[in-house]
């Protein structure tokens, strides 16, 4: 009766028919279906844990849909499969709902702190640089100078032209490496037509389905009464545009009104009823106020001279630690004589005691890696 009963509900599923009485038929997918089943009611139970029995609708998120975007609070982790070594987030997102993220292989659990807030979406769309090789080849071929040319005539204050186009040509080599383009000589590249497409699977197979990106370490709490450029001010900048009003939307909403009157404190905004005035530059006054603070710190405790970048100013030095800032990560570059606090990004992760340079144009970073520093890297 038990066995009946078991090949009753395999039925109810969809996974077996019965041919005639007493005879029947399993699926040959039943089995990985009911893996799949199961696994999506363990799912189901960690993110009820994780919102502690808050009435919340739970999402899963898929790498292949289109543009999905998601932005919240980690409310949980863990591994999701041991062998595999693979881990999960649970997101309290800004839209009211609770989002399960199964990362890469490759993504480390550490860097995600309970309370962090991150943003996650698929890590194989198309990129733009792709998309603009591909539109200025000519027969195949695309010309840095040719590129030069028209982004000086389309030129943007704190937009380097030459670094714009730089920025394509390391993506270029990147392309070169994985066997999709071709350097004919210096300067010209043999691009195939379909180079934005076959860029977007280079990227699906070398990042996996999900890219992370920490928005900041700190929660909104402690966002909330800090100096430095947080992800609290740029909601403020933004208006709030996107939070809903359930669970974390609502929360960051409310922290809004505590980081205005924060910033009204130290006289970086004013209050004229409801609405909020933000001092101008207002993220590149925080950051510069918190490494003010940040580098008196390091330079008592190294007797190191401090060195401010300037916009387009080139810096090099030795890699000598990270610091993690409201503001954001930072790399210390020690010349001997003085340090320089620039910010960091993963491509310098296995470059610690290492010389580097770093040049900072409008808010972008570009690093030089190499004996000489002649390799360049954004």
């Amino acid at each position: 009766l038990l066995l009946i009963g078991r090949l009753q509900r395999l039925q109810r599923l969809g996974l077996a028919d019965e041919t005639q009485p007493g005879t029947w038929a399993i699926h040959a997918d039943a089995e990985k279906t009911l893996r799949a089943l199961g696994e999506r009611g363990d799912i189901i139970r960690t993110m009820q844990r994780a919102m502690r029995g808050e009435p919340r609708e739970l999402a899963v998120f898929e790498p292949g849909d289109d543009g999905r975007t998601i932005v919240g609070r980690v409310a949980a982790k863990g591994l999701a499969d041991e062998l595999r070594d693979r881990g999960y987030l649970v997101i309290d997102g800004v839209d009211g709902k609770a989002h399960y993220v199964a990362l890469n292989a490759r993504d480390e659990l550490a860097n995600y702190p309970a309370g962090a807030v991150v943003e996650v979406k698929g890590s194989a769309d198309v990129r733009t640089a792709d998309k603009n090789i591909a539109a200025l080849a000519s027969d195949g071929l695309y010309r840095t100078d040719h590129h030069l040319a028209i982004a000086q005539g389309q030129a943007v204050p704190g937009r380097d032209p030459q670094e714009v186009v730089a920025a394509h040509v390391r993506r270029l080599e990147a392309l070169r490496r994985a066997g999709i383009v071709e350097r004919v000589a210096e300067g010209l590249w043999k691009v195939p037509d379909d180079l934005p497409e076959r860029g977007r699977q280079y990227d699906a197979q070398r990042l996996g389905g999900v890219a992370v990106e920490l928005k900041s370490h700190l929660p909104i709490e402690r966002q909330a009464r800090v100096i430095g450029a947080t992800w609290l001010d740029q909601q403020l900048i933004g208006g709030g545009s996107g939070l809903g009003d359930l669970g974390f939307g609502g929360e960051a909403k409310q922290a809004m009104q505590q980081r205005a009157d924060f910033l009204a404190e130290q006289g970086l905004a004013e209050r004229r009823g409801q609405r909020v005035i933000l001092a101008r530059n207002l993220l590149g006054t925080l950051r510069n106020r918190e490494l003010v603070q940040v580098a008196k710190d390091i330079a008592a405790d190294t007797g190191l001279e401090h060195r401010p970048v300037a916009d387009g100013q080139r810096v090099a030095g030795i890699y000598r630690r990270s610091v993690m800032l409201a503001s954001g990560r930072y790399a210390m570059l020690d010349d001997g004589m003085g340090f320089s606090l620039v910010p960091w990004r993963p491509v310098i992760e296995q470059r610690l005691g290492q010389p580097l340079a770093a040049t900072v144009r409008g808010g972008t970073t570009s690093w030089e890696i190499g004996r000489r520093l002649g390799v360049s890297l954004g």
